[in-house]
């Protein structure tokens, strides 16, 4: 890590902030929050392409959405989840976040329709260029910030992942991808086919299951499935006797304790975690199910990340005869479902692809330092937030195997804590520099 002295302040340019985040969802809120109460001083500014704030949780509206996260390491270490329930919907998550830059009054920072489209460097000035686009006329226009800080996620908001599959333009009914899931969708009565395995389906699947004829998750292969309580009897124990605070805290920590230690479990004793999740998912099911075919996976547990489901709904949707289980390829769509590589056809009025997201590393946005662009697959990260070679730039992306907030928290105080050392000791410039050629990328030979 290299560092440059500070030129003074700059106290004329128009729009010019200090730090400017882009994005204003969990990752960009939360960064805020810390540049206010850690960076006394600083001045700073959020755009969001979208018009509204919440991110993830505003974007998806589907039936049953919700974390599979528990709230006490979902929320921020600052800002105490108050309710004992510690898995909720997306409503309740949104209006966790919202409420969230209200009080530290982010959201009088946020500026909407605008999506930054590239940011350019300039070393001699010490400072980002960034254009901006509105997403409503497509006007674009500059400005300028000294720390650019991209909170945008991972994924492409404007479009699902959707594979192809022979004869869908031949199918009567409806398709659907969750991303884009539209107000008016009534299922009643109807058959309705969710194509997935992952969180998204084991979501959708019990949220329909009252509604439709019938549900069937039709997966080419299998996830493991953990059901965890939805309410934590210990937060309501510790809220009664601790300060709200405290409280909070004690929770917090539990629960990342123990997430810890199951995974490190799952991947010391992999045969054994994998017996005790079978012992699981057969409790759960009726007499007979073969829970060898449907919920055995070929990885091992945590090679990819866990569904987790609140008070087992998604298996108590499969007990109650209005929901099962397909494992099988996909042939083709037909005129009136889908035909599978088994030869088994499938009938279904409504399909829902929860096939996954598109990725889009740092926002599609184009970099330049210097008039040179900036190939991110080239370059190596620093601390899982910063780009070697690119001055005055980080980026919030969570945990894979725990809550995503544990990790862009520590993130946005590192940020803070950074800013705050950079301005006590007047230096403008902070670069992320390899050691040595040791560190240089290399392409996998597989």
């Amino acid at each position: 890590m290299s560092t440059t002295p500070a030129s003074p302040p700059d106290t004329v340019t128009p729009g010019h902030v200090d730090v400017l985040i882009v994005g204003a969802g969990l990752s960009g809120i939360g960064a805020a929050c810390h540049l206010r109460a850690e960076t006394p001083g600083t001045s700073y500014a959020l755009v969001e392409a979208r018009g509204a704030s919440g991110g993830t949780w505003d974007l998806f509206r589907f039936p049953g959405v919700r974390s599979d996260s528990d709230m006490f390491t979902l929320g921020y270490p600052y800002r105490p989840w108050k309710d004992s329930r510690s898995i909720v919907g997306g409503a309740e998550i949104l209006r966790y976040l919202r409420e969230t830059a209200a009080a530290y009054g982010v959201d009088r920072q946020i500026s909407y329709h605008t999506r930054v489209v590239r940011a350019d460097w300039s070393s001699q000035d010490a400072r980002w260029t960034v254009t901006v686009e509105h997403t409503g006329s497509g006007d674009r226009t500059t400005r300028t910030c000294g720390f650019l800080y991209l909170c945008s996620g991972y994924y492409r908001y404007d479009q699902g992942y959707t594979p192809s599959w022979p004869g869908q333009d031949d199918f009567a009914g409806t398709v659907v991808h969750p991303q884009h899931w539209p107000d008016d969708l009534d299922v009643t009565g109807k058959r309705v086919v969710v194509i997935g395995s992952g969180a998204t389906a084991v979501t959708i699947v019990p949220a329909l299951a009252g509604t439709a004829a019938r549900v069937t998750m039709l997966q080419r292969s299998p996830s493991f499935v953990l059901p965890i309580p939805a309410h934590d009897p210990i937060a309501t124990l510790l809220g009664k006797v601790l300060p709200e605070r405290q409280a909070y805290a004690a929770v917090r920590w539990k629960n990342t304790r123990i997430a810890t230690a199951l995974y490190v479990l799952c991947r010391k004793y992999p045969d054994r975690a994998r017996a005790v999740l079978r012992k699981g998912v057969l409790k759960r099911l009726p007499a007979g199910y073969d829970v060898d075919t449907h919920f055995a996976p070929a990885y091992q547990p945590w090679d990819q990340r866990m569904c987790l489901v609140p008070n087992g709904d998604f298996f108590a949707a499969i007990r109650s005869g209005k929901a099962d289980v397909v494992t099988d390829r996909i042939e083709g769509f037909t005129r009136t479902g889908l035909a599978l590589r088994s030869g088994a056809q499938l009938g279904a009025d409504v399909v829902i692809t929860a096939t996954g997201l598109n990725l889009l590393p740092l926002g599609g946005i184009d970099l330049a330092v210097d008039g040179q662009a900036v190939a991110i697959a080239q370059r190596v990260a620093y601390k899982g937030m910063m780009l070697e070679g690119v001055p005055n730039m980080a980026f919030a992306i969570g945990y894979t195997n725990a809550s995503w907030t544990l990790k862009v928290d520590l993130v946005a105080s590192y940020v803070a804590r950074l800013l705050r050392f950079m301005t006590e000791n007047g230096y403008a410039i902070v670069t992320p520099r390899r050691p040595d050629a040791r560190w240089a990328p290399r392409r996998s030979s597989t």
